[in-house]
């Protein structure tokens, strides 16, 4: 392994390979190049389900630094991949980091993509992709959290570049696209039609197999989409100044969305929402990572 840096910044690339043996998920394949890494796997509900932290020891990626995460779920294998961290993205004098995650879940697998926030500083240039692909009835319950700036800092998005995309594709097929690039000091950051000067911009994704009729919302009161609002409403809200949550059933995929001043919250409003649909999808109860309260 080469540890040097070059000099256009870090490229780590990190290959994970799941299986499924019984009733236990492990991680049969594990290759990686520069800083980016993963702890043992863990498990701790049991065989089924194997948990696997991504780390990045530097602890912060910088202009010229590409990091490249593939990972593959077998039949029948169940992962939940975290991180142990929020990923920070520091100012650059021109060049763009890169972050890429390609994963792809074959029939009758669960992946739980659930990573802590990118928090993208002021001046710092990203370009951000996760693309997941799902074959035949694949399940999948992830979410992605951006932070624009650092508000608790006081530091506000006003130079840079961030383009993110987040992919989901079924059998070859587009099942869920979404684009955004946000320039420091655009009209979008602050337009009613756009971020409304808030920072936190945030989505979660469910996946069933099939369009189940728990994911319509039928009335008050029934189905996966009344529980959720009602969650945030009971659990979650009162909501802060400017700050929006929602919850709908698009094409057979249940979506959230936040968007507001605080990660704290987004996260709260996902892992509620992350705790209810477990059982009814997965299968499984709500096992929270250690890491989401650390």
């Amino acid at each position: 392994m080469n540890n040097t840096i070059p000099s256009a910044g870090w490229q780590a690339h990190l290959t994970l390979g799941f299986q499924r043996r019984g009733q236990r998920t492990i991680l049969d394949q594990y290759a990686h190049q520069g800083p980016l890494q993963v702890q043992r796997p863990f498990y701790p509900e049991g065989e089924t389900v194997c948990h696997i932290a991504i780390l990045h020891p530097p602890g912060g990626v910088v202009g010229g630094d590409e990091l490249r995460l593939e990972a593959r779920l077998d039949p029948g294998a169940h992962a939940l991949l975290t991180t142990p961290a929020a990923g920070k993205f520091y100012r650059s004098a021109g060049l763009a980091a890169r972050q890429t995650q390609c994963l792809t879940v074959a029939p009758g697998a669960v992946l739980e993509w659930l990573p802590q926030e990118n928090i993208v500083y002021n001046s710092a240039r990203l370009q951000t992709l996760t693309r997941i692909d799902l074959q035949g009835d694949a399940r999948l319950i992830g979410w992605e959290i951006l932070c624009l700036g650092r508000p608790a800092a006081g530091e506000i998005f006003t130079t840079g570049e961030c383009r993110q995309t987040l992919e989901v594709w079924s059998d070859g097929a587009p099942l869920y696209l979404e684009s955004g690039r946000f320039i420091g000091d655009d009209p979008v950051l602050h337009a009613a039609w756009g971020l409304q000067g808030q920072p936190v911009t945030a989505t979660l994704l469910c996946v069933p197999p099939k369009a189940p009729s728990s994911l319509v919302n039928e009335g008050p009161g029934e189905g996966v989409v009344a529980a959720l609002r009602a969650g945030w409403e009971s659990f979650i809200a009162p909501a802060v100044a400017g700050e929006l949550a929602t919850v709908t059933s698009l094409d057979g995929i249940l979506i959230c969305r936040y968007l507001g001043p605080s990660v704290t919250r987004a996260k709260r409003f996902f892992i509620l929402a992350w705790s209810l649909l477990r059982p009814m999808m997965l299968n499984h109860p709500p096992c929270p990572s250690r890491f989401w309260t650390t």
